[in-house]
């Protein structure tokens, strides 16, 4: 198999999915098809990304086949997320932003996590505590709280994604912040960085000043 020998850095988007389809839709020439899918969605990643509902519309396509495309992002964000091991320790900023940036791969639809931390900044549990924007429905400071006394917290760190937008933080990222450290701060857990993640990139409230600025404003409120 070409695979075997090549890797999948030598196939062309529609042979990736000439491969994939292989294995779902067994004893077809599935050339036709994979080129259906590109023109459809624009590419792997627009592939991978469609809603199933929408993918089974696709004459040719079955439940079980939409499942297997869709199913690749997730498995991606397993596997680059089980690369950090049980309990990495997240010393620096870079680490965090790039931790995040494993929470959130194929995710295309907005999430907020909260990273609980032990005493030596290592990671007790990653924690998805909220879907949709903060502007449409906020981050309850309740139940960040809960979840970081659930997972016995030292300190946490923030997250949440900007998918298809920009790495800049919003005001309502801002005050959801500001609101989020007082929050933590009462029950003695301190939030060390707020980060956002645009795709493959990282904003670290904490790099950037953002965070001690934020925390100065809740002191002199």
């Amino acid at each position: 198999m070409r695979f075997l020998k090549e890797g999948l850095d030598s196939f062309e988007p529609h042979q990736v999915l000439e491969l994939l389809l292989f294995y779902s839709i067994p004893r077809k020439d599935t050339n036709e098809l994979a080129h259906k899918l590109l023109e459809r969605y624009g590419s792997l990643s627009g592939v991978f990304d469609a809603d199933i509902k929408d993918i089974v519309k696709i004459p040719g396509i079955g439940e079980n086949t939409a499942f297997l495309l869709n199913l690749i992002p997730h498995l991606a964000r397993r596997y680059h997320n089980d690369k950090w091991g049980p309990k990495p320790e997240l010393n620096s900023s870079s680490k965090a932003g790039n931790y995040a940036i494993s929470l959130f791969a194929g995710r295309n639809y907005e999430a907020f996590f909260i990273i609980c931390l032990d005493a030596q900044n290592r990671v007790n549990y990653s924690e998805l505590v909220h879907e949709g924007t903060i502007n449409e429905a906020p981050v309850y400071p309740r139940l960040l709280v809960e979840a970081a006394i659930r997972h016995k917290a030292n300190s946490v760190i923030l997250a949440h994604n900007h998918p298809g937008g920009t790495l800049n933080p919003s005001r309502a990222d801002m005050e959801a912040t500001k609101t989020i450290c007082t929050a933590l701060e009462s029950i003695s857990i301190k939030v060390i960085d707020h980060i956002i993640v645009c795709g493959d990139k990282y904003y670290s409230f904490a790099e950037n000043g953002k965070l001690e600025q934020l925390k100065l404003q809740n002191k002199n409120a």
